[in-house]
C-alpha cells in the first residue's frame, strides 16, 4: 500500500498567561507514530497512521517567537494539544516610516 500525504488540521490561539496554544488533529494516529520538532519561529509535525496507509506532515511558521525548550504537548482523543510560551521582547524599535 502506497502513502498518502496529507497536511494536518491546525489551529492555535493565545492564552491570558502568554503561552501559544497549539491543536493538532490527528484522528486514527497512534501516539508512538508523532514527531513533533519546535524552533523559535516555528514548528514540523510528521504523523503516520499506518493502517490506511495516510502520512500528515507540515511545516508552520509562528508570528512571534517562542521557547521551545518549555513546550508541553499532550496527545488525546486523535487531538494533539501543544501548549509553549511566547519569547519575551526584550527591546522594541521605533521604525520611521517615510
Amino acid at each position: 500500500m502506497s502513502m498518502v500525504k496529507m497536511t494536518p488540521d491546525v489551529f492555535s490561539c493565545s492564552d491570558d498567561q502568554g503561552n501559544l496554544e497549539i491543536e493538532i488533529n490527528l484522528l486514527g494516529v497512534k501516539k508512538e507514530n508523532i514527531e513533533l520538532k519546535m524552533v523559535e519561529n516555528g514548528f514540523f509535525i510528521r504523523a503516520k497512521r499506518e493502517e490506511t496507509g495516510v502520512e500528515y506532515a507540515g511545516t508552520y511558521a509562528f508570528c512571534c517567537g517562542v521557547v521551545p525548550e518549555k513546550a508541553v504537548a499532550k496527545y488525546c482523543d486523535g487531538k494533539l494539544y501543544v501548549t509553549v510560551p511566547y519569547r519575551e521582547n526584550t527591546e522594541t524599535v521605533d521604525i520611521k516610516i517615510q
